[in-house]
């Protein structure tokens, strides 16, 4: 149950940063939410879509993000409150639109939150989204905790609505992942009613007006950022450095100076609205100390703006020494610590600081080794997409022609590794393996002759990679495309699509035939069971036979956990220990090193292969692949 829908101000709870910037838009009357799954903003629709009904709001998963952002703008346009959510690859798909509706302007308030991903945890890149805050003129909040961000987001909706502009929030994996305590406050009790006023088009143009009316908004708001609470300072009067930082970085930097006793030295101003620039609050800071360092995460954003804003007002603040990504002080890749902190300002302060000795951290990681099992970058037991990948294996190599996958963003991505065994060979954005194939499958032409295969999953084909296709069918390229269809946005947490046949708030819907989208393009495309190995080879190197035109594979198999859940194991699976031959066997442990399904183990005593029931869901792939036949699948 979610707690975010608790009628209780003033009581404190337990909440992830996520989960707070929901209850912030739930306190703020927000009517309207929309997002496509994605990691680390997975949650905030989530949880919103678990009280929808109780709360009176309509959340949908959007087929992509540029959807869920007009999904949301639509409510604001008919006055209401809307938010849209989406990680930082999101908005690159979302900004078509979001470059276009910062000219139109807004209504209702309107939210867009984006959860970037520094280090890239569970993402193929660590863009910092901050830069579409000054690249469309739109104001950009970023909270440093868990009550901030429920306080920012709900803030953002009223300044939204004053600015009659989408606002902007920008949030990392350390705010959005975490948790900490969050005051609730009250929830409203009334509901606005939606209405479009049509004497009132909504229209970019004149474009050279709508622009400088966006500036007059921008100018607006920065004045508006001046009294903001968001932006705060702790440190004395004349600090000997001032940290200037955003976002994670402020609670870095706290931690940094309180460890190290730096407390009557160093200064810490905290930017919480770090587009427009606050400029008479930055400024009475910068009067502060000559000596600088920026402490953010990614891009050195709110350095660059700084320095320009500094060299601006040159003849007030005088010469300062800059101290950052720039200068090579704070690193330019990846998330930052409290452990970075802490060893440049040793080195400029020269103070000393005793961390854990080395000893005792060894000691903990081999505590932590004897209690969690070693866990390799792989599919889960009982996968389809390894089934899939290890019949491309097999097929590209019966076909003999150096044929190649190109992939995308899915749990399938794993194909580039020893999971799907390197068939994998490009990964970029959503759809692109798709799109990519379109290019690769004109190359005929100039003299390649190798089969192209592109892979896509269920969800990523409704997001992105239809368009491909529609190309591909009309101009005529040549390529093989797999969907990987495994009912389900499984990578994320297992949100609905529209091939499921159920919404985010739960109801029952009549699910989109993606054989039937196919075939409708007039597409040839077949289906397949990727746990049927011989037939799945079998078409796929009949197909890899067919050099002209566009063909589309489907390989149809319900993700392993989301079965598991429902239906349990399909066969008993157990190793026949009187055939595996082990390592006289010849294959080489092919079961546990080659197809490496963590249901299967190599016993080092016996010196042959095992099954762990514990892990084990019985999609009996294995009993396909063992030389010997010494893998035994058995319905239950």
């Amino acid at each position: 149950m979610s707690l975010i829908k608790t009628d209780a101000p003033g009581r404190r709870l337990l909440l992830m940063g996520n989960e707070a910037m929901a209850r912030g838009a739930l306190e703020a009357g927000v009517e309207v939410c929309a997002a496509y799954p994605g990691n680390p903003s997975s949650e905030i629709i989530g949880c919103l879509s678990q009280v929808a009904e109780e709360m009176g709001i309509y959340v949908e998963w959007s087929v992509n993000e540029k959807v869920a952002l007009e999904v949301a703008a639509a409510a604001s346009l008919a006055g209401l409150r809307g938010l849209a959510a989406m990680k930082q690859n999101g908005l690159n798909v979302a900004s078509d639109f979001l470059l276009n509706l910062n000219l139109t302007g807004t209504k209702g308030g309107l939210v867009v939150v984006v959860c970037d991903d520094p280090s890239a945890l569970s993402s193929s890149n660590e863009e910092d989204s901050r830069a579409f805050a000054r690249l469309a003129d739109l104001p950009l909040l970023e909270p440093s905790g868990f009550q901030e961000a429920k306080e920012m987001t709900k803030w953002a909706f009223e300044l939204s609505e004053e600015l009659g502009l989408p606002c902007l929030i920008r949030s990392v994996t350390r705010v959005s992942h975490a948790r900490g305590n969050v005051e609730l406050g009250e929830l409203p009790t009334q509901r606005r009613r939606a209405h479009f006023d049509t004497s009132k088009p909504i229209l970019p143009v004149p474009v050279v007006w709508a622009h400088r009316l966006l500036h007059q908004k921008l100018a607006k708001c920065r004045d508006r950022f001046h009294g903001s609470g968001f932006n705060q300072y702790r440190g004395p009067q004349r600090p000997e450095l001032l940290i200037l930082t955003s976002g994670a970085g402020f609670m870095y930097s706290l931690e940094a100076v309180s460890n190290l006793g730096l407390g009557d030295r160093v200064g810490i101003a905290k930017l919480g609205t770090t587009w427009p620039l606050p400029e008479t609050f930055l400024k009475e800071q910068l009067a502060r100390s000559q000596k600088v360092l920026f402490v953010e995460e990614v891009d050195p954003f709110m350095e660059s703006n700084v320095k320009g804003f500094a060299a601006q007002n040159q003849t007030q603040l005088g010469p300062k020494i800059f101290l950052g990504k720039s200068s090579g002080t704070i690193p330019d890749i990846g998330e930052l610590t409290p452990d970075h902190l802490i060893k440049v300002l040793r080195e400029l302060f020269d103070v000393r600081y005793q961390p854990r000795p080395q000893a005792y951290i060894q000691e903990a990681m081999e505590a932590a080794s004897h209690l969690a099992p070693p866990r390799t970058l792989g599919f889960c037991a009982g996968c389809p997409h390894r089934a899939t990948y290890w019949a491309v294996k097999k097929a590209l190599a019966l076909d003999g022609r150096e044929g190649f996958v190109l992939g995308d963003i899915g749990c399938y991505s794993l194909g580039m590794g020893p999971a799907g065994f390197f068939q994998m060979k490009t990964l970029h954005a959503m759809g692109s393996g798709a799109g990519l194939a379109n290019g690769f499958g004109q190359l005929g032409r100039f003299g390649l002759d190798q089969p192209v295969l592109a892979v896509c999953g269920d969800s990523t084909f409704y997001h992105a990679a239809i368009p491909a296709l529609v190309n591909a069918k009309y101009n005529g390229s040549s390529f093989l495309m797999l969907i990987l269809d495994n009912r389900a946005t499984a990578m994320t947490g297992f949100q609905p699509h529209p091939g499921t046949g159920r919404t985010a708030m739960g109801e029952t819907v009549d699910p989109i035939d993606i054989e039937g989208l196919c075939r409708a393009l007039g597409v040839q495309v077949k289906s397949v069971d990727p746990f049927d190995l011989d037939s799945t080879v079998e078409v796929l190197t009949d197909f890899l036979r067919q050099e002209k035109g566009v063909r589309v594979l489907v390989l149809k198999q319900e993700c392993a956990l989301v079965r598991g859940k429902r239906q349990g194991r399909l066969f008993k699976i157990r190793v026949d220990q009187d055939r595996c031959l082990g390592l006289q066997c010849g294959c080489n442990r092919l079961c546990t090193r080659v197809f490496r399904c963590p249901g299967l183990v190599w016993d080092s005593t016996s010196g042959k292969a095992t099954v762990d029931d514990a892990i084990c869901t019985g999609c009996g792939v294995c009993a396909t692949i063992c030389p010997a036949s010494a893998i035994l699948k058995e319905a239950v």
